[in-house]
């Protein structure tokens, strides 16, 4: 027998593939069936040809555009999410040995409750160890006033900084971000969109949202006598990664070339420098009535982050959700180490085992990926300019607009459960664990702006 070469296959075409569907599913009007009406306001083909990336708008400058705005150096930072309590010493020793077992960033949550006002010598205490210049940390504060933040650890650690402040723009960051002019790797101007994703908003919603914010505080920052080269290049986008994954891989490219495509309005002569993106994975999607099945969705919200091009990535513990004082020791589901190291080494995997830190923008050259990057990011600029009608975030926000259209995504998303989406442990594949709590205990976000949610909790009745 004569071996197989492309001479025995026959060239086809998009409509020769639509017969044979037509033909196998017995059903003339069986594409339409195949076709996904997105939440996000666009409709997805589910078959896509070079053929379609070159007709308009898919054409060639536009995907060009897209690709350039990408990161263009594979990798990113395994950064796991530690809140710190009122013990400095033993949440040292719990930062050092993350950094030996995998870490390559920190994520430390400074809670007002716990640590109050920032003191040299507590800073001291819990970065004992630990050098900055070395290890980037980024601290999402909920506590005092950034700028003193700053000055504190600046007396902490006098040499160039590394890592960030993970927390909401404001006036406050005006001095925090001239203290660290001089720390070039040191973010201070932070725009993120997981009180978006929480509250139930689509993807669409949480990109032109994000940048909404950014618009805002770089207004603020710029009239306060920043430039504009200060602010892109001290910039860090923190997102939510959703478990919907080619949204959430195009989800994180749109937001390059939206990123790129905002700049461009500050700076129009200029080429500004990609975002610094750190994703995290979503509190939104978790479960707690079978909560290894949250292992699950981590995983494949960490491989969309990674695939779409994020520079640090926070995997959240699949226990996360719920308390974590006052739990006896080997309960099913509780165990904190256990699900801090499972959560680190996803980010390990899927370098050492899956590769994916060995090339940049591995999603390239997709005509699915390609043309949903593109139509997401056209959907969020329409979003964001509509927004910028309305004079902005705050007064979008403050009128109702912004609450009213993310409510109405969180009971699209409720209904489509509701009439058979699979909830994975909630809906289906369900076990539950004698000892899981009853009650929600994700924790609200600072200014209460919006409601923080989880979808499965509508459905999670408890039967024991």
């Amino acid at each position: 027998m004569e071996p197989l070469s492309s001479a025995n296959f026959l060239p086809t075409d998009k409509t020769s593939w639509l017969a044979q569907v037509q033909k196998e599913l017995k059903d003339p009007s069986a594409y339409e069936t195949l076709r996904w009406h997105t939440d996000e306001g666009f409709v997805v083909e589910p078959y896509y040809t070079a053929e379609d990336l070159g007709q308009a708008p898919f054409t060639d400058a536009a995907l060009g555009t897209t690709q350039q705005a990408q990161k263009q150096l594979p990798g990113w930072l395994n950064a796991p999410l530690y809140t710190l309590t009122d013990n400095d010493q033993a949440d040292n020793g719990l930062l050092r040995d993350a950094l030996t077992r995998g870490a390559d960033t920190l994520v430390v949550a400074l809670n007002e409750s716990v640590w109050g006002d920032v003191t040299v010598q507590r800073l001291s205490r819990l970065l004992n160890g630990i050098k900055l210049s070395d290890n980037p940390i980024f601290f999402r504060l909920n506590t005092g006033n950034p700028a003193d933040f700053v000055t504190a650890l600046k007396t902490v650690a006098p040499y160039q900084l590394k890592g960030g402040l993970l927390t909401n723009v404001g006036v406050d960051m005006v001095e925090a971000t001239r203290l660290t002019a001089d720390a070039l790797q040191f973010r201070t101007v932070c725009a993120s969109s997981h009180d978006f994703h929480n509250a139930g908003a689509t993807a669409t919603q949480e990109l032109a949202f994000t940048l909404s914010t950014l618009a805002d505080s770089y207004d603020t920052l710029t009239d306060a006598g920043l430039t504009i080269d200060q602010l892109i290049s001290k910039t860090i986008l923190s997102v939510s990664v959703g478990t919907s994954y080619f949204m959430e891989i195009a989800k994180l490219r749109a937001l390059r070339v939206l990123f790129h495509r905002f700049c461009g309005y500050y700076s129009p002569s200029g080429n500004p420098p990609g975002p610094f993106i750190h994703a995290q994975t979503s509190s939104f999607y978790d479960a707690s009535t079978t909560p290894y099945t949250n292992l699950l969705r981590s995983t494949t919200e960490a491989m969309s982050a990674v695939i779409g091009g994020c520079d640090a990535l926070t995997v959240r513990p699949y226990n996360a959700i719920f308390e974590q004082e006052d739990v006896a020791p080997g309960t099913p589901g509780r165990d904190r180490e256990f699900a801090d190291r499972i959560a680190r080494n996803v980010s390990v995997l899927l370098k050492e085992e899956s590769y994916f830190d060995k090339v940049a923008d591995s999603s390239a050259g997709s005509y699915y990926i390609e043309i949903l990057t593109h139509q997401l990011t056209e959907a969020a600029w329409a979003l964001f300019l509509d927004v910028e009608q309305h004079g902005g975030f705050r007064k979008a926000f403050q009128s109702g607009f912004v609450a009213e259209v993310i409510e109405q995504a969180y009971r699209a998303k409720v209904e489509a459960v509701q009439q058979g989406r699979v909830l994975v442990g909630v809906t289906k594949f369900r076990h539950d664990e004698l000892s899981l709590p009853t009650v929600n205990t994700l924790p609200e976000n600072k200014d209460g702006l919006l409601p923080t949610r989880r979808l499965a909790q509508e459905f999670e009745v408890f039967t024991h």
